[in-house]
């Protein structure tokens, strides 16, 4: 079984003041018939992780996120799709464990921020799958984000969360992992009292006691939209996309292995021969 994992409890305190979740500010577009309408923005992450071949995603939300439940509902095209409440903002470890019950040593798992944009559209297809894996992104600011150092192999040495001069310009931007593996990390959480609130922190600790874990530097691009400065910036990402006739009505999406359909769940019609507008 492969699971998505979408930690979305976040307050979105940089973005703000919102009528509604981060995670459904309206970004880019799709073609729903022959209207184009708003397309959430994690809808991409969506996309990305179907395209990836998740069978079910299971959200991450806090209490006042109903909005999300009602968007998405109970699933998208063939994926189900789960929630689970993280009461507390405790960070994104506590985030991603929230899920940990779901899945199954034998499970693959897939993890990525919802208020994100990156390409290609099937990254996490590249990741190997018997190992804790980062798919990484050149950016032009890594200390805003965990830069991920490695060896010359592709094994990850050291992330460095969120530092000045971090000594490398990849950074993480999803990342992968067997069952087991996500098992190890929760049981290593809660041996350190739950103090790490980051996933670098822990991974640190994780390759200190001697296992292993594998970066991919294929990212091409990458933009974070928690920011006014990164909305602005996805949008001028996903404009000369759309226009270059990327997506079109017909369902022609020569970047896409998996379109997330116009109307995912709750209280709207689900139209699974849509394409998405990127």
């Amino acid at each position: 079984m492969k699971w998505g994992i979408i930690p979305a409890a976040g307050a979105g305190t940089r973005i703000q003041p919102l009528a509604f979740s981060k995670e459904l500010l309206p970004v880019g577009g799709r073609i729903d018939g022959q209207v184009a309408r708003p397309r959430a923005v994690s809808e991409y992450l969506v996309e990305r992780m179907i395209s990836a071949g998740a069978e079910n995603i299971c959200f991450v939300i806090s209490p006042g996120k109903s909005d999300i439940l009602e968007y998405y509902g109970g699933a998208v095209g063939e994926t189900a799709i789960t929630y689970t409440v993280q009461p507390q903002p405790e960070g994104l470890c506590d985030a991603i464990f929230r899920a940990v019950a779901l899945v199954r040593p034998e499970d693959h798992v897939m993890i990525g921020l919802p208020d994100t944009i990156w390409f290609p559209v099937n990254g996490l297809a590249l990741l190997p799958e018997d190992k804790l894996s980062f798919l990484l992104f050149p950016v032009e600011h890594p200390e805003f984000f965990d830069a991920v150092l490695t060896e010359p192999d592709g094994r990850v040495k050291q992330i460095i969360v969120k530092q000045d001069d971090p000594g490398t310009k990849w950074v993480w931007g999803c990342f992968s992992m067997p069952g087991h593996v996500l098992h190890s990390l929760h049981d290593l959480w809660l041996e350190r009292e739950k103090q790490d609130q980051y996933m670098g922190t822990l991974v640190n600790e994780w390759i200190s006691r001697g296992h292993e874990a594998s970066a991919v530097p294929a990212g091409e691009r990458y933009v974070d939209v928690g920011t006014l400065n990164g909305y602005h910036s996805a949008m001028n990402l996903l404009t000369p996309l759309a226009s270059d006739g990327i997506a079109t009505p017909d369902g022609d999406d020569s970047t896409s292995g998996a379109n997330v359909p116009a109307n995912p769940g709750g209280r709207r019609q689900t139209t699974a021969a849509t394409s998405a507008l990127l």
